[in-house]
């Protein structure tokens, strides 16, 4: 079987495949909760909020593809499956059936500030390890963080 190597040394791949690993995670959640959330939103919002999830999918999904990809180029396999999203995820869960606008706008909003968080930590952590994936983290961070303002903002 054909293994990739990538271009990094052992202990820079497995400090930056471990960030990928978790940026994948987030986003992936991130995508599945706002599909969620923009298919049972009800309310005097609904429009405006249904049409920003949809942005938000479309932000997180990009990403996603580019930072896992971006593993299998260091030599790193990249996890999607369910059971590893459902197993390592740190997005809380909305609740089945309609949801009101305005706790939607709240639940992404929060959802959005762990991710941000969380994609700064690992910009931390690869400055040194992978300047080539950092800069992808930055990339996807800065998207997150325009969305987490448009969410925000709609309070």
């Amino acid at each position: 079987m054909t293994k990739i190597h990538g271009p990094l040394e052992d202990s820079a791949r497995k400090t930056t495949g471990e960030a990928l690993q978790g940026s994948v995670v987030d986003l992936i959640d991130l995508s599945l909760m706002a599909k969620q959330c923009h298919w049972n939103v009800i309310g005097r919002s609904f429009r405006s909020v249904h049409l920003q999830l949809d942005e938000l999918v479309d932000v997180a999904r990009k990403h996603t593809d580019q930072l896992a990809e971006r593993a299998v180029a260091i030599g790193v396999t990249p996890d999607g499956r369910s059971v590893k999203v459902a197993a390592d995820t740190r997005i809380s869960q909305p609740d089945p059936g309609y949801l009101q606008d305005d706790k939607v706008i709240a639940a992404v909003t929060d959802a959005l500030s762990g991710v941000v968080s969380r994609f700064r930590e690992r910009i931390s952590t690869t400055e040194e390890s992978d300047p080539v994936s950092q800069d992808m983290l930055i990339e996807a961070a800065e998207d997150l963080e325009q969305q987490h303002w448009m969410f925000e903002a709609m309070r």
